[in-house]
């Protein structure tokens, strides 16, 4: 593990650009432990000060300081997509494994119920069930409703690696040993998906702190912890643009850029990594 790290980090510019980005956002989160206001408190500073020496980002027309706000926000969203990214990869391993080893009937059963899942569009049926459960939904459960739903592409890939491991001497090694199909997936065939899990787990988590970005500036989430896209909506509820608060939308925007590009340069380089020719270029070999 230490290994690939360490030629990533010497022969991949981009993984290392994204790795520092990912560190600075981090460092925020971890400043957010040290706050000395309450994250959800409002009108502990002089509201509407700009960016300055005592206020860094400035504060907000709710009388919160936008950089501790940054911090708890940045820690929330990541940590809505990372519980995301969890249970759909969890998800998308059993029915990709699963379906791609048994393979027959089965086979068509699962894919059919995952193609039919993957053919409905995800930002209208959340929003379809945080209107009708407005009451009841939490941001705990928001977040496995968005799992529920971010599985069936990769679940597709892994299917697809599955199906021809099954095919392999090594397999049928291990079905003639007397092993149990539990054991033949984890042993045997998880380890050669797991390049394609990292890689479908940085993509799902940059989509699920879109899709929560998406439905906080919406006020479709719980609005009172704080988040990037809480923020946003209350900066847009007081109208902060129009009365010359730029900084109250401009920061939380710009972190959450910085968050994306260096997820989305950690998945792009260590996909690159999985393939054997691109590593050889990158090493000059």
């Amino acid at each position: 593990m230490f290994k690939i790290l360490r030629d990533l980090l010497r022969y991949n510019r981009e993984f290392l650009f994204g790795t520092i980005l990912i560190l600075i956002i981090i460092g925020l989160i971890v400043s957010s432990f040290f706050s000395p206001y309450d994250e959800t408190a409002i009108y502990v500073v002089i509201p509407d000060m700009p960016p300055s020496a005592e206020f860094w980002f400035g504060t907000t027309s709710r009388g919160q300081d936008v950089f501790w706000q940054i911090g708890a926000s940045l820690r929330n969203t990541l940590l809505f997509g990372i519980i995301v990214a969890i249970i759909s990869r969890l998800i998308a391993l059993v029915v990709g494994l699963v379906s791609g080893y048994i393979g027959g009937r089965t086979d068509q059963i699962i894919m059919g119920i995952n193609d039919t899942l993957g053919a409905l569009p995800n930002i209208p049926i959340l929003l379809l069930l945080v209107f009708v459960l407005r009451d009841q939904m939490t941001w705990s459960m928001l977040a496995v409703v968005a799992a529920l739903l971010g599985w069936t592409h990769d679940s597709r890939l892994i299917r697809s690696v599955a199906l021809s491991l099954r095919q392999r001497e090594f397999t049928r090694h291990a079905v003639f040993s007397g092993m149990r199909t539990s054991q033949i997936l984890v042993r045997e065939h998880l380890p050669y998906v797991m390049p394609i899990v990292f890689f479908t787990t940085m993509n799902n988590l940059i989509w699920a702190i879109g899709l929560e970005v998406t439905l906080s500036i919406l006020g479709f989430s719980d609005i009172n912890r704080p988040t990037i896209g809480g923020m946003i909506y209350w900066a847009n509820a007081h109208s902060a643009m129009v009365a010359g608060i730029w900084w109250w939308v401009a920061f939380p925007m710009l972190f959450v850029v910085v968050l994306f590009l260096g997820l989305f340069m950690l998945a792009m380089s260590v996909n690159e990594y999985i393939d054997p020719r691109s590593r050889l270029a990158r090493m000059g070999a």
